[in-house]
């Protein structure tokens, strides 16, 4: 989540919160429910058997033909008359709170409402590189300091008024005086203008070479400063999909915008209904029997008893890193001997494999979709007795171990702190696991960074930042890196950037302020009869205007 320090972890958090935890039964067992009681109702109606079943026939005839012609008609699809080929049905796992995208956090609500509902300054696409979004252009500056985006025409909201160069500034404007959600990534931004109907400037006071790939999420959303809704409730966006209906305890439904302004991304499905599993076991079931034709994030292990004939499988890397924080303040974490000998003693093959072999080494700081990727697992490589040696100098025995707390949420279950607590006993470490509510985390360790060692799911991509603020809860503070990553920023080349980024990255595992325990990588499970369904990012990335669905 945003700060005025630049800390994003609370976003992380927030998602790793929604992922893991049911936020409601009512997700899928409303739905079993619902059909319970629909069926005993039938089933009272007669003390006669012949009667029973033909009441029985006559209902299961019914409710085939119900659902050949509709996909319910239940008054939250709205749905009624559309075939099945012109509804796709998407299993998630996160749900948004509400739908107000400039005040709710969570990468739930981006997820849905992101290059669907509302529309950016700029697009990403599935490899998390800027695409062309509002803006079919854009020049800069040579000093980096001002970026002047060259607008489409005729563009409208999905309520028909006129999208200009006057809602794009306004949009942005209002991002930096509210200060809303993320208005911190564009910090160095000073202010947006419209220069005419279809050209707006943006003026820095310093050059960020982030600006673009900040312009593509909240940022550079652009709102309608006429529409009067309740932002919670609806939305009122530029968008191939308007939101049809809204419950966070169970689905969504989005529909197509007829007055949407593009055409390369007119969408090719009518409705798509979006419905929240958060039970792993439960979705499964649910693409199985035909309930969802899409499931993203499938459980890895789960994945294993979808038939290949019938769906297609995959997993791709995102921005997810699975972070073993040592806090450096901390008096006995402070000797970089202790957490070296941490990192050479984690068996990550182990790890991996105990979640299925799908997530990936993660040597470093930077994902492998982010700008300033280099794999880094060769710095720390498993190595039992090397890290013997360095607990050895540090004062460490087995007739004197060295007893550390991990803290971290009871979401992500015991395994991984299990792991954790066998690997390190062979090295001397007397590891405590600390399960605490997540609530408790946010407190303990991110708002006040009382702990020794911590884990979590740190989802955001672009945030490397956050090993460049010493106030976060890392607490950690090195020059060098800050230098090397103001640089990057300032470089105008990317690929010079780039460079300095690895450079800063390098550094920052070599100084094993933590541990990067594996890159999460997410499996999506889909029936073979889906197309264009975005395999790669899903979780923060899901443009749904090319998914479709054969006959």
């Amino acid at each position: 989540m945003s700060s005025p320090t630049g800390a994003h972890g609370e976003a992380d958090a927030t998602k790793q919160e929604n992922e893991q935890q049911p936020q409601s039964t009512a997700s899928t067992d409303a739905t079993l429910n619902a059909r319970a009681k629909s069926s005993n109702g039938a089933k009272s109606q007669g003390p006669k058997k012949w009667l029973i079943a033909l009441i029985a026939v006559i209902a299961a005839v019914a409710v085939i033909v119900a659902i050949a012609v509709t996909r319910g008609k239940n008054d939250d699809a709205n749905t009624s008359g559309v075939t099945k080929a012109d509804t796709v049905t998407i299993g998630l796992k996160l749900a948004p709170v509400s739908l107000d995208i400039r005040h709710q956090s969570g990468s739930a609500i981006e997820q849905v409402l992101i290059g669907n509902v509302y529309e950016a300054l700029l697009s990403r696409d599935s490899d998390n590189k800027v695409q062309p979004g509002l803006a079919k252009s854009w020049d800069i500056s040579k000093d980096g300091k001002t970026y002047t985006f060259h607008l489409n025409q005729n563009m409208t909201f999905s309520n028909g008024d006129k999208l200009d160069a006057d809602d794009v500034a306004w949009s942005i404007n209002q991002l930096k005086e509210k200060q809303y959600y993320n208005a911190n990534q564009v910090a160095s931004l000073d202010k947006a203008e419209a220069v005419d109907a279809n050209t707006v400037k943006l003026t820095l006071s310093t050059p960020d070479s982030n600006l673009l790939w900040y312009l593509t999420g909240r940022p550079g959303l652009v709102f309608d400063k006429n529409a009067k809704y309740n932002a919670k409730t609806e939305a009122v966006g530029s968008g191939p999909y308007t939101v049809e209906s809204f419950d966070s305890a169970s689905k969504m439904v989005l529909k197509a915008n007829p007055k949407y302004w593009g055409t390369a991304h007119k969408p090719a499905t009518q409705n798509v209904v979006i419905r929240f599993l958060t039970d792993d076991n439960a979705a499964v079931n649910a693409l199985k029997s035909g309930d969802v034709d899409v499931l993203s994030p499938v459980n890895a292990t789960l994945a294993k008893s979808l038939d290949a004939s019938t769906y297609t499988v995959s997993a791709a890397d995102g921005s997810d890193k699975f972070v073993l924080a040592f806090n450096c303040t901390n008096a006995k974490l402070k000797d970089k001997r202790v957490r070296q000998a941490i990192r050479y003693a984690i068996n990550h093959k182990e790890i991996i494999a105990s979640r299925g072999n799908v997530d990936y080494a993660l040597g470093g700081p930077i994902p492998s979709v982010d700008p300033g990727y280099e794999d880094l697992t060769g710095l720390y490589p498993y190595n039992v007795d090397k890290a013997k040696e360095l607990m050895k100098e540090a004062g460490y025995a087995t007739d004197k171990p060295l007893r550390l707390t991990l803290t971290y949420a009871n979401t992500y279950g015991t395994e991984l702190g299990d792991q954790l607590k066998s690997q390190l006993a062979k090295i001397s470490i007397d590891l405590k696991i600390n399960y605490v509510e997540f609530s408790t985390w946010l407190q303990d360790v991110h708002a006040n960074g009382n702990y020794e060692l911590s884990l979590v799911d740190h989802a955001e991509s672009h945030d490397f930042y956050k090993w460049t603020t010493p106030e976060y809860y890392y607490h950690y503070d090195n020059r060098n890196v800050q230098a090397l990553y103001a640089k990057a920023l300032a470089a105008t080349d990317e690929k010079e950037s780039d460079e300095y980024l690895k450079q800063a990255a390098k550094t920052v595992s070599e100084d094993a302020p933590a541990d990067w325990l594996f890159g999460y990588r997410v499996t999506v499970a889909y029936n073979k009869g889906i197309k264009g369904f975005p395999d790669k990012l899903s979780q923060t990335v899901l443009p749904l205007w090319q998914i479709s669905k054969a006959e």
